[in-house]
């Protein structure tokens, strides 16, 4: 059975919550765990390439191309694993999936 680890800090930027969930994954993996890493960002950006560098700091992208948050960087670095689009979430990319289902009629 799967378990979970939440690094939870609220909205503010840069203390750590990014490089403290990576240090988890990479102690967890050294103990014989299969470690992912799951972001969720609470933009209404789709992603954070449309978004001001000095308000969100640096994209990184990844190997199928996705705009993600910087903080995906440190997770494949550290469990040196390759990340997806699907490793980071939006409150974007929740309403626009919400209301194309809408808009098909699946509600």
């Amino acid at each position: 059975m799967p378990k979970y680890v939440f690094v939870t800090g609220g909205v503010v930027s840069s203390i750590g919550k990014g490089i403290t969930a990576a240090s988890i994954g990479t102690i967890l993996k050294a103990r014989g765990l299969n470690v992912s890493l799951q972001k969720l960002d609470p933009y209404i950006n789709i992603d954070p390439g449309t978004m001001s560098p000095y308000q969100h700091g640096e994209v990184f992208v990844t190997d199928d191309g996705a705009e993600t948050d910087l903080d995906l960087g440190h997770y494949e670095r550290f469990i040196d694993a390759n990340l997806s689009k699907a490793s980071n979430v939006t409150t974007g990319k929740i309403y626009a999936e919400v209301i194309a289902k809408e808009r098909r009629g699946d509600y």
